[in-house]
């Protein structure tokens, strides 16, 4: 579980996200960011049921997800909202593809350092 602090929790925080936010998507995750003039990141996780229709599988993802960011924290810039939007074909990889995939993505958008 991620520190209180460091979750996006509001709708209005989602909306401010999907509205004004950048994004960087690829086959596996879509990523949406924004700077929230905070001294820490805020992480939200987004998983329809279009993704599995089984709620221990969403949150299984849900976990992995939790623990990579937790994991590379301490290498992600500081000062962001960031979401996290699953998508289908997640199903088919295992955590180090999930791990390598979201580290490749927040290095493509300069915020892994």
């Amino acid at each position: 579980m991620l520190k209180k602090i460091n979750r996006l929790a509001k709708n209005k925080d989602f909306d401010n996200l999907f509205k004004k936010g950048k994004s960087s998507y690829n086959k596996i995750i879509g990523f949406k960011y924004i700077k929230n003039g905070l001294a820490y990141n805020r992480f939200g996780i987004i998983i329809s049921t279009k993704v599995s229709k089984k709620a221990v599988i969403r949150n299984k993802i849900k976990r992995q997800i939790r623990a990579i960011i937790r994991k590379n924290e301490k290498d992600i810039k500081q000062g962001f909202d960031m979401s996290f939007v699953v998508f289908p074909l997640i199903l088919d990889k295992k955590f180090q593809e999930i791990e390598d995939n979201i580290k490749n993505t927040l290095s493509k958008i300069k915020l892994f350092i």
